[in-house]
C-alpha cells in the first residue's frame, strides 16, 4: 500500500516522537508498502519560538499537494499538528479523503509550561484538529482516558517497540562511560526543557552521581544552579546506547509525555526506571518488575530512585524484550483507514484528468 506519512517532526531532531516515526515508516517498507514522509527538511523553515532547535515549515500548503498529486496514497496519516500537519489536514478535507492522526505530545500542556496560556486553549485546538481524524492514535489506556475526558473520539491504541540489540546490557570487559565518577548512577536522557521537568530530578539528594544527557534551552540555566550534577550533552546511537547501559538507575521526571520512548531504551539496557505517576510511565511500570513509580507526581521519586537499586537488571531486560518495532508497525498499519479501491482510482483517475484540462491552452 501507498501510505503517505505528513509529519513536523522529523530527522535531524532527536526526540521519541521522531524515533518512532523513523522505526515504523522503515518498518513498514521492509513489510513491502511504499512510504513518501513529508517532512519540515524538505521546506524553508523558522525556529520555534522559545525552541529554536525545532524548525516549522513556511509555506507547505501547495507543495504538499503537489506531493498528493504525485504519489496518489492509499491512505494518509497526519502525526503532527504544526504547519505540515495543517497543509495535510486541509487538503484530505478538501479532497474528501480519509486520514488517520496520531497523538505524540501533550500539546496542551506543552504550551501552558511556556506561555500564559490556558489549559482549555490547547485542548480547544487540539480537539479541532483531530476530530475529522478516523483515527487518533494514542500510546497508552491512561493517555486514552484523558483524552476522553478532554472530549476526544475515534481513539484506537498503537503501543510503542524498542531496538533490543542496540539497546541492551553492558556485558562483562565492555569500558564504563561512567569511570571515575561516585556510583551509583542516576541516569536521565531527553531533552533539557521545562515541559520534561528535569528540575525534578535534577534537584534530588541522591548518593553517587546525577547524570543528564541531552541538550535543549534550560540546559545553561540548570547547570549553573545545579553544579553537582554531570550534564553530559546530547548522544546518539551506539554512544547513547552506552550511557544507558552503565547507568544503575534510569529517572524519569516528564508529566508531559504521552509515552516515554527513554523508559523502554533504558529497560531494554537492563536498568530500572523511577518515575513520577504520570501518563506513559503509569502505563509501562507497575506489574513490570522493572521499576518503581512515586505515589504521585510531585514528591516520592527520590524514594523511587533508590528503591530501583534493589531491582533485578536480568528481569528488567526481560521486560522490554517484550516489545518490538514489528508489532508497532503492524498495530499502525491496522489503524490506517485506506481509500476503498474503487473509489480510489477513479478518484485518482479524475484528479490527473482535471490537471491534464488545466494545462491544455484555451481555445
Amino acid at each position: 500500500m501507498r501510505i503517505l506519512l505528513a509529519t513536523d517532526a522529523w530527522e535531524p531532531q532527536v526526540n521519541g516522537v521522531v524515533r518512532t516515526l523513523t522505526k515504523v515508516m522503515a518498518e513498514l517498507k521492509a513489510m513491502g508498502h511504499e512510504i513518501d514522509v513529508v517532512s519540515p527538511d524538505q521546506f524553508p523553515t523558522f525556529p520555534l519560538p522559545t525552541y529554536p532547535e525545532i524548525k516549522l515549515a513556511i509555506g507547505a500548503y501547495e507543495p504538499v499537494m503537489e506531493r498528493f498529486k504525485s504519489f496518489e496514497p492509499e491512505a494518509i496519516h497526519i502525526a503532527t499538528e504544526g504547519p505540515i500537519g495543517l497543509a495535510a489536514r486541509r487538503i484530505c478535507l478538501e479532497w474528501k479523503l480519509p486520514f488517520t492522526t496520531s497523538y505524540h505530545t501533550r500539546f496542551p500542556e506543552y504550551v501552558s509550561a511556556r506561555l500564559p496560556l490556558p489549559l482549555s486553549a490547547g485542548y480547544t485546538y487540539m480537539r479541532w484538529f483531530h476530530k475529522p481524524s478516523g483515527r487518533l492514535m494514542v500510546a497508552t489506556p491512561t493517555m486514552r482516558d484523558e483524552l476522553i475526558r478532554h472530549g476526544f473520539r475515534n481513539i484506537s491504541p498503537w503501543t510503542r517497540g524498542v531496538d533490543t540489540d542496540v539497546f541492551r546490557p553492558r556485558q562483562a570487559g565492555e569500558p564504563d562511560v561512567f569511570e571515575g565518577l561516585a556510583r551509583p548512577i542516576f541516569l536521565n536522557v531527553g531533552r533539557v526543557a521545562v515541559e520534561k521537568n528535569i528540575e525534578a530530578f535534577a534537584g534530588l539528594d541522591l548518593p553517587g552521581t546525577t547524570v543528564i544527557v541531552g541538550d535543549g534551552p534550560q540546559r545553561e540555566e540548570l547547570a549553573e544552579k545545579y553544579p553537582n550534577v554531570v550534564f553530559a550533552g546530547a548522544k546518539f546511537g551506539e554512544e547513547l546506547a552506552r550511557y544507558f547501559a552503565c547507568a544503575d538507575v534510569f529517572c524519569f521526571p516528564s508529566l508531559t509525555d504521552t509515552f516515554g520512548l527513554v523508559i523502554l531504551e533504558a529497560m531494554a539496557a537492563g536498568v530500572p526506571v523511577a518515575a513520577f505517576s504520570a501518563p506513559g510511565p503509569i502505563d509501562i511500570i507497575p506489574g513490570s518488575g522493572a521499576g518503581v513509580l512515586a505515589p504521585g507526581q510531585t514528591d516520592g521519586l527520590r524514594e523511587a530512585c533508590l528503591a530501583c537499586l534493589d531491582i533485578d537488571h536480568a528481569t528488567v531486560r526481560k521486560f522490554a524484550e517484550g516489545f518490538s518495532w514489528r508489532a508497532c508497525a503492524e498495530e499502525f498499519y491496522k489503524n490506517l483507514q485506506p481509500y476503498p479501491e474503487p473509489e480510489k482510482t477513479r478518484f485518482w483517475r479524475r484528479l490527473r484528468r482535471l490537471a491534464r484540462l488545466r494545462r491544455k491552452p484555451a481555445a
